[in-house]
């Protein structure tokens, strides 16, 4: 073997950045990367260019073109083999993400709501084809392809994650088909996996039914690892995330009323009246959170438990109603992140803790570990909580997690975010990876929602640059051409990985949720605070919904006075009945469904 292969170590990387400068004849391109260091990239005679591209559009080659967009400015993936020990780095595969003028792809109008719309055909396919839809044909996992796995599983949260990926494609596109998928699933949800205690006047969910052979069987307790044989507080929560999304749009009262009883159950029995909060699990026979059965669960409480209230279904149900105690529940949860979370000399939050909130840097795989995309998470909400609760507290912690974390959880020479660190630093002053370098599809939401959020709020451009980057690394690398959905892994480079359960479309992990989440709330930032352009919302209220006939259109919890409702049609007609300030829409009478149409501005 000759010297020079014997010692030769290459890998393939991935390096990003915005372009500095580029000599055609030399095949050399200068980049600038997210930490400002000069990378310099040759790239080979057989390179193949492309342009970003969605969900739905077709490839779009930028090979012949590169000397006319490899202009200083734009941004690029770089993707090729790096030899060491020399650091030489020789592209073969350039994605041109960045477009002229500094702008981005994804941040024209109908990006986001295109892609939605795009995730939404593909789920309704893989569950349902594209006859009527039987949701007894619904199952948790589905293969890359969509198609579905030997399991007849039905788990409560998918589904209900399902239903508010549906519901949030009709709220942006209209579409009558998707507002029918989450309809039929709402009632399938309500009718099979719900069961109400009267004795205790509330209702709580199953974990999920298995259909094998025609019938059904009810799975009382959790069948994941974590939570096995317990009631864990996060399932509640998440079944209740597409509920409550199909109730902001028809109104219907009998998903109120079960929205409520859950919220009783909530309040009643994962509540500490003595130090606040809520717990983590229950006990399923005596529904207490102290009791031997529940092991390293016993009288805890995390993240899930505490700060995923706001996000999965509690903003949406206040925006929904108007409600003060819905409001009151928020801040709660709130002001215990700001007060409990956050720990004096560490740059992450503490995520989990014994009853009197003492840390638990012991539990299960967390320790003392901290997921990058529940610090992110935490930024973000906050951010939205400050719009209905001005505390400058809240805006401290976000932003200083804003500024620290890109340092911490990105990967800052090829874009993204990664997964788990240590909290504590190693003898180098590094977080170690807990246990790999990949990148989650859910992390890659926090992390653009968290600088978009942050941007809209305070202008900051460094926020917005992150945020930018943030979405540039996401729709290059997770968006799935050929099958369809969006991958649940990426390597660092971002490659997919496809081993495990991380090669799946459908688990206990993923559905429709946070991709569709990322899409609707993208929309609303990036387009009415950011860019200050129109956009419209959907809403079908039922005869019966809304008993003060109030439609609240409102997106999100946004900064007073940063924007209005413009134009409201109902049924296809101009209606004027509106009040632009508060975003509400006073319902005429009907003995049919209504579907109304709002546009809303941003306000300089």
């Amino acid at each position: 073997m000759p010297e020079s292969s014997r010692h030769r170590l290459t890998v393939s990387d991935l390096v990003t950045g915005y372009v500095t400068a580029h000599d055609p004849v030399r095949r050399l391109i200068g980049l600038r990367t997210s930490d400002q260091t000069a990378v310099s990239v040759r790239y080979s005679p057989e390179v193949y260019a492309e342009h970003l591209r969605n969900l739905g559009e077709p490839a779009r080659a930028a090979t012949s073109d590169l000397g006319a967009l490899l202009v200083p400015g734009r941004h690029l993936f770089a993707y090729g083999i790096l030899d060491l020990p020399d650091g030489e780095f020789e592209a073969h595969r350039l994605v041109v993400s960045g477009e002229a003028g500094g702008d981005f792809p994804f941040e024209r109008p109908q990006w986001w709501p295109a892609q939605v719309r795009e995730l939404a055909r593909f789920y309704r396919r893989a569950q349902f084809g594209d006859g009527p839809v039987d949701m007894r044909d619904y199952r948790t996992v589905l293969r890359l392809g969509g198609d579905k796995a030997d399991s007849f599983l039905q788990e409560t949260d998918t589904l209900s994650r399902l239903i508010y990926g549906m519901s949030t494609a009709f709220l942006l596109t209209g579409e009558e088909d998707l507002l029918s998928v989450a309809e039929a699933g709402t009632a399938y949800l309500r009718e099979h996996m719900r069961f109400v205690d009267r004795d205790h006047d509330v209702v709580y969910w199953y974990h999920g039914i298995d259909v094998r052979d025609g019938t059904e069987v009810k799975l009382f307790t959790s069948e994941f690892g974590d939570d096995y044989a317990a009631i864990p507080a996060y399932e509640q929560i998440y079944a209740l995330v597409g509920l409550t999304q199909t109730y902001r749009l028809t109104g219907d009262p009998a998903i109120l009323a079960d929205i409520e009883a859950t919220l009783r159950l909530i309040r009643r029995f994962f509540h500490d009246p003595e130090h606040g909060g809520w717990f983590s699990h229950l006990d399923p026979f005596d529904l207490s959170p102290d009791h031997e059965s529940l092991r390293h669960n016993r009288m805890r409480k995390n993240w899930n438990s505490i700060g995923d209230h706001a996000p999965a279904y509690l903003i949406n149900l206040y925006l929904a109603t108007g409600r003060p105690e819905y409001a009151d529940m928020l801040v709660e949860s709130a002001d215990l992140i700001v007060s409990r979370f956050a720990e004096p000399g560490s740059p992450f939050v503490q995520e989990r803790f014994h009853a009197d909130w003492t840390p638990d840097r012991a539990w299960g795989w967390q320790q003392d570990r901290a997921v990058v995309g529940h610090n992110l998470k935490i930024a973000w909400n906050l951010m939205r909580l400050s719009a209905l609760r001005p505390d400058p507290a809240y805006r401290r912690l976000a932003e200083r997690i804003g500024r620290s974390m890109p340092g911490l959880g990105a990967d800052l020479r090829r874009g993204g975010w990664y997964d788990v660190l240590d909290r504590t630093p190693s003898d180098s002053g590094r977080h170690r990876f807990t246990w790999h370098d990949r990148k989650a599809w859910w992390q890659q939401e926090q992390g653009i929602l968290a600088y978009l959020i942050l941007a809209g709020h305070t202008g900051d451009a460094e926020y917005l640059r992150q945020a930018r980057e943030s979405a540039a690394f996401y729709n290059a690398f997770f968006l799935d051409h050929d099958e369809g959905g969006v991958y649940f892994n990426v390597l660092a480079n971002g490659l997919p990985y496809l081993l495990g359960d991380e090669r799946l479309k459908g688990s206990h992990s993923m559905s429709m949720y946070h991709a569709t989440e990322l899409g609707l709330l993208a929309t609303v930032y990036q387009r009415l605070l950011i860019r200050r352009e129109p956009m419209d919302l959907w809403f079908r209220p039922r005869p019966d919904g809304f008993a003060d006939r109030r439609l609240r259109v409102a997106p999100d919890l946004l900064p007073p006075g940063r924007v209005r409702l413009a134009a409201v049609e109902v049924d296809g007609h101009p209606y004027h009945d509106f009040d632009p300030a508060t975003m509400h829409v006073t319902l005429p009478r009907s003995a049919t469904d209504l579907v109304v149409r709002a546009r809303l501005v941003g306000v300089e």
